[in-house]
């Protein structure tokens, strides 16, 4: 029996193809469409544990700089996290992290994930603490038609489309990812193929969702300004809840993030130095 640690293997089409077995059985996902259509980039690494070829453990780093603020901050958040359950209990996620840390503990500011409460016990091992997420929201009368217009996803066109615009359109947000404009197309070009919407007025797109009366706005990617875009989703929106941290939090309400099963935890000097703040990390950049 041959058991190895394979990293960044993304042109590897068996270890590609146990990679996505094993995420299919996991979490229902499959990575194969969004590698063929050109968005699995060197931003994502999956470290797996292989027996005799076959991908039986993994943690995947993301590069995820942010713009914080302005300036740059270099961040890698790890995912995709997923042991077979016929060889849980050996120690192989031990290992992936064990590597992961040898690899980028000093060559980053700041390493975070999101994990499921089953492995709250886990992660401090390897320094990581338990830190909070703020959400802000607001009541909204808005007296106007609808004027977002969405931005069909569908054809490979379609996602280099937006890719593009990801990649040469900053954001208006206090925090939001840069250079990897692969892990936002892993969601619009799934999961969100009807939620990008173009505002003409500000020359801006919004990737937004409408849930009955609560316009959720997941970033806005262009220099309109947020009551702007908020404004062209027209008179049916009564609430905004925003998944992304504003730049101006003034009208907004603010509450710490809860969901279900998730607890964010942070290790590095970002965090520390930032711990008081009152963000929250782009949803839509989630791995």
């Amino acid at each position: 029996m041959s058991i190895c640690i394979e990293k960044n293997y993304r042109n590897n089409e068996a270890l590609r193809a146990s990679f996505n077995r094993l995420a299919e059985k996991t979490f229902g996902l499959n990575f194969e469409n969004w590698y063929q259509n050109g968005f699995w980039q060197d931003n994502y690494i999956p470290y797996s544990v292989t027996i005799d070829g076959e991908v039986v453990s993994n943690v995947s780093v993301n590069a995820c700089n942010m713009n914080y603020k302005g300036k740059i901050v270099k961040l890698i958040q790890l995912g995709t996290i997923m042991t077979d359950p016929d060889h849980r209990g050996k120690g192989y996620a031990r290992m992936l992290m064990e590597e992961i840390m040898k690899d980028y503990e000093e060559k980053v500011d700041g390493i975070y994930l999101f994990a499921n409460d089953s492995v709250l016990e886990f992660y401090p091992r390897f320094g990581f603490k338990e830190a909070k997420e703020y959400q802000y929201s607001k009541e909204v009368v808005i007296t106007g038609d609808n004027k977002a217009v969405m931005v069909p996803l569908s054809s490979k066109d379609d996602f280099d489309k937006a890719a593009r615009i990801l990649d040469t359109k900053s954001q208006n947000a206090a925090m939001y990812m840069v250079g990897n404009s692969g892990l936002y197309m892993f969601y619009l070009s799934q999961f969100m193929t009807e939620n990008l919407f173009y505002i003409e007025a500000c020359d801006s797109y919004a990737v937004a969702e409408l849930e009955d009366n609560t316009l959720i706005l997941y970033t806005i990617i262009g220099d309109g300004s947020l009551d702007e875009v908020i404004t062209s989703f027209g008179s049916k929106v009564k609430k905004v809840v925003l998944c992304f941290t504003p730049n101006d939090v003034n009208g907004f309400e603010k509450n710490e993030l809860h969901e279900e099963d998730t607890t964010f935890f942070v290790k590095g000097k970002f965090f520390e130095e930032n711990g008081d703040e009152e963000y929250m990390l782009q949803a839509i950049t989630h791995a």
